[in-house]
């Protein structure tokens, strides 16, 4: 990623896999996986690429600790506390919500890299972009590089384009799917392939429909080759159904793919309905993104 404090995080190309599933080969629909969960051990998928520019900036501007926000099961608070603890830099992470003790393993994956975790009531986490919140944590915590809920910024949508424009060229496909949550990595995709290529998305939270702003403002283009889908969210955020935990245990034990029940599984299970009910045409290839968060399937 980026060499500071001599310190590095390297990324791994990761493999593409094909699915072969018996009930879904004769619709004439290729399946593709792109494992970006395996591009680092703890930075893993496309908190890679949306952590990659940020970090970079925090060096340019001198800055030793990074601030950020997110809710209990988080994957950006636990890439974010990683990346930190790598790079020697100092992290406060700002929770959404009252902390419940035991922690669970993303909270206390974080806490391990010496994060300092802060939690605050959710009336008060949605002044979190206000300037007199934001002077109240300056005089808090000092000073620090701001990373957004999410990681989702100009930055982080530079990086998504780049990975975008890599992948392109790496694999052919007729449709990237991936899961959404904030819109940025969504956004990125949708600028870096400039057109090319249909993209949908997977919200993962329920009553997701503002995202179709949030990715044509980051994406920052005219194109109209996206699409948000909202009907797999499974009543909302890090919710789940036995539905989709079956659908995880079945992929895991007989395609060796393992999925958390936050975001790459909803995606994952919509693209397979999507295609029993004919929603993509015969002989079309289908990529879908595994964007990481596997430390979600432990409690």
């Amino acid at each position: 990623m980026y060499d500071l404090m001599s310190r590095q995080i390297s990324y791994n190309l990761t493999p593409v896999k094909e699915l072969l599933i018996p009930s879904l080969e004769k619709l004439g629909v290729m399946l593709l996986v792109k494992r970006e969960d395996l591009n680092h051990p703890f930075v893993s998928g496309n908190k890679w690429w949306k952590l990659k520019y940020n970090l970079q900036e925090a060096h340019q501007l001198k800055k030793d600790a990074l601030l950020t926000f997110g809710g209990a099961y988080s994957n950006h608070i636990y890439a974010t506390a990683a990346a930190a603890r790598e790079l020697g830099l100092k992290s406060i992470g700002i929770i959404r919500g009252e902390e419940t003790k035991p922690l669970n393993h993303t909270l206390a994956f974080a806490e391990s890299c010496d994060m300092n975790l802060h939690y605050i009531p959710r009336e008060a986490y949605r002044k979190k972009t206000e300037p007199d919140f934001m002077e109240q944590l300056r005089n808090q915590f000092g000073d620090f590089y701001l990373i957004p809920e999410g990681g989702t910024n100009e930055l982080a949508v530079k990086g998504v384009a780049e990975f975008a424009s890599t992948l392109i060229k790496e694999v052919d496909f007729d449709y990237l799917c991936l899961p959404v949550g904030t819109g940025g990595t969504m956004a990125g995709l949708v600028r870096g392939f400039s057109g090319r290529k249909k993209v949908l998305g997977f919200s993962a939270l329920k009553g997701g429909g503002f995202l179709n702003d949030e990715v044509k403002t980051l994406s920052g283009n005219p194109f109209d080759n996206w699409k948000i889908i909202e009907d797999y969210h499974f009543d909302g955020y890090a919710k789940s159904t036995s539905e989709l935990i079956n659908f995880i245990k079945e992929m895991d034990g007989q395609y060796y793919l393992p999925l958390d029940r936050v975001y790459t599984s909803k995606m994952m299970f919509g693209v397979f309905d999507l295609i029993r009910k004919g929603f993509f045409e015969k002989g079309s290839t289908v990529l879908m993104l595994h964007t990481g968060g596997l430390q979600g399937r432990k409690p």
